[in-house]
């Protein structure tokens, strides 16, 4: 190809930026507070990896904080663990003591 044929080529800037920001794509877990009625709070926990079971990590959350929990299936997210209250600093603390994140792969959102 000479240079005045490429040129001629459509060029797309977001071609590659879609790619790398797809939630599928990144390793990063998310943990996220959400506001209920009043002083009530919800704290998700999302992107765990796939070679952890989630029951069980949720039934050590739920003794060690103290706090009740579910799991829930969501198409896009697919599953997100859902404690009460705001725990997101003691659930991080906890997936970089135990080994399964680092401390740098842990996103904390809300307030």
């Amino acid at each position: 190809m000479t240079s005045v044929e490429e040129l001629n080529v459509p060029f797309d800037p977001f071609a590659e930026v879609e790619e790398e920001n797809s939630p599928k794509a990144t390793n990063h877990i998310h943990l996220r507070i959400q506001q209920r009625n009043g002083r009530k709070t919800l704290t998700t926990l999302q992107g765990l990896p796939t070679q952890y079971d989630n029951k069980k990590i949720l039934k050590v959350f739920k003794k060690t904080l103290a706090c009740n929990g579910t799991i829930v299936d969501d198409d896009d997210l697919g599953e997100v663990l859902q404690m009460s209250g705001d725990q997101r600093l003691k659930i991080a603390e906890f997936l970089v003591k135990e080994g399964i994140a680092k401390k740098s792969e842990i996103k904390i959102h809300g307030f």
